[in-house]
């Protein structure tokens, strides 16, 4: 029953609850509505009235561009005006300025006639008293003006000639004095030996029954030396003696050692011939070795590569004008670190230079060239500094590049300069003569020339109508460097150019 009651409560309050619940809600949407419509007006009514602000406010911002645009146009159209006046202004000035130029030009120009007519006046009076001039002198104004010249160029040679003649004395007082100093030093501190023997090619033999057994059955003894050793066996008619002819040095002295050999041993026939060249061989080898290693070691040369030393040795056996070539190179080493060290040059670089520096003469007569070239090519293929290469090449160079290079230059020249250090034959030393004397007189100008001193100096006689002082000066110097680059001569040669004017008269 109880339930019967609920539900029929609950039938009854659901239909009232929901009646009351329609017109709540909708009260409140009224209410919402309301509310959201008079948010609209509002926010309408702020926008119209933030629109009435902008709007004045875009007016009052117009009204003043409008203002600021007007003052700048009024300022521009001031600026303007005052452009205008000025270029008005200097229109004027301009104008009045070309008015007093056109005056001024024509006031120059009436000067300049002016001046032209002076000038013409000028000149007339100018001829009419070169003629009076030349009337009274007899002479015209170009053999006047001619003689002038001549005159003025005689004296300013003779000026210039006293000058230069003047300069050479005191520069080679100067030089002469300190280089003798210098050189005297150097050669006072090394006092080593330079003649050496002449290398021989002569066999002595015990008796002239020699000869025979040397030459053997049909000449066969003779013919096998020859052909192992590359040399010429002459047999003359010079008792107890026979002459090795050959170009190479080394050959020469290979088959005196194995002559020798045999000489000593008394059995002279192909098989022992072979033998002997084969010892002398070794014997010539080790010698040549041994040769380049005392002259390292006695100049103070270190680090030479042993194969080098061997080409260095071979010049023990090789001769220039009589002088040992091995001989020569060390001594060349000794003088050249002393003149390094006078001079402030690197001494080492001089030192190994100086040894090394005819090193083509020993295989200058299997290769092709000069020795200078030569040895150059053997230094650099031995791995040596450039500037030590150089030298070789240098020492025979007018003007070197380097300072060791002139050092062993004149260290070379001291060398084989020294009095009985080269020997000449009687052939050459005339020949030698002869290329003097002409070279000389192939010059224009020369009368004639002697070569005196056994070559060391050249007189040179000029005739004194072609050559003047000047030129005289000049000519010495062209031979000089014509004899430098033409000729080879031990030493230097001193040209002496002589010119003289004599005037002969007889009083009857």
């Amino acid at each position: 029953m109880e339930n019967l009651i609920f539900i029929i409560t609950l039938a009854i309050a659901a239909p009232i609850g929901m009646v009351i619940g329609y017109f709540g809600r909708k009260q409140m949407a009224i209410r919402q509505v309301d509310s959201a419509e008079a948010k609209a007006e509002s926010i309408v009514k702020d926008a119209k009235a933030k629109e009435k602000e902008l709007v004045l406010q875009a007016k009052d911002k117009s009204i003043g561009i409008i203002d600021r645009a007007k003052q700048d146009e009024q300022e521009r159209r001031n600026e303007t005006n005052q452009l205008r006046k000025r270029l008005e202004d200097r229109e004027m000035r301009f104008d009045q300025k070309l008015l007093d130029l056109e005056n001024h030009q024509q006031g120059v120009r009436e000067k300049a006639k002016q001046v032209e007519q002076i000038r013409s006046e000028i000149q007339k009076i100018k001829q009419d008293q070169i003629a009076k001039l030349e009337a009274v002198a007899e002479l015209s104004k170009e053999d006047g003006k001619k003689i002038l010249l001549e005159k003025v160029e005689q004296e300013s040679k003779e000026n210039l000639m006293q000058r230069i003649k003047k300069m050479d004395d005191v520069n080679e007082r100067e030089l002469e004095s300190k280089a003798k100093t210098l050189l005297s030093t150097v050669i006072q501190r090394y006092a080593g030996s330079h003649v050496a023997e002449t290398t021989t090619t002569t066999v002595s033999l015990p008796n002239d029954e020699m000869k025979g057994r040397i030459i053997g059955k049909e000449g066969r003894n003779i013919k096998t030396i020859e052909q192992k050793t590359g040399v010429e066996i002459i047999v003359d008619d010079t008792p107890e003696a026979i002459v090795i002819s050959g170009f190479n040095p080394i050959r020469r002295h290979l088959a005196k050692r194995a002559l020798d050999k045999l000489i000593s041993d008394g059995r002279i026939h192909p098989s022992r011939i072979e033998e002997a060249i084969a010892e002398a061989k070794k014997e010539l080898s080790a010698d040549i070795r041994k040769a380049g290693e005392d002259a390292a070691y006695e100049v103070g040369v270190a680090g030479l590569d042993p194969k080098l030393l061997q080409v260095l040795g071979r010049l023990k056996y090789r001769t220039s004008y009589g002088q040992n070539v091995l001989l020569h190179s060390i001594e060349v080493a000794h003088i050249s670190a002393l003149l390094a060290q006078e001079l402030g040059a690197n001494v080492a670089v001089a030192k190994k230079g100086g040894l090394l520096h005819d090193i083509g003469k020993a295989v200058d007569h299997e290769i092709q060239g000069g020795h200078p070239e030569i040895g150059q090519d053997i230094m650099r293929k031995f791995g040596l500094p450039e500037e030590v290469a150089y030298i070789s090449v240098a020492h025979h160079e007018d003007k070197p590049k380097t300072l060791e290079g002139i050092v062993v230059k004149v260290a070379d020249a001291i060398s084989g300069a020294r009095p009985g250090a080269r020997k000449d034959t009687y052939e050459q030393y005339i020949k030698r003569l002869d290329e003097l004397e002409q070279l000389a007189n192939a010059f224009p100008g020369v009368e004639k020339c002697y070569a005196i001193q056994a070559g060391r100096e050249v007189r040179v006689f000029v005739k004194p109508e072609e050559i003047d002082d000047l030129n005289s000066h000049k000519l010495a110097r062209d031979i000089a460097n014509q004899i430098e680059n033409e000729l080879k001569y031990p030493g230097e040669i001193k040209v002496n150019v002589i010119r003289e004017t004599r005037v002969i008269e007889y009083a009857r």
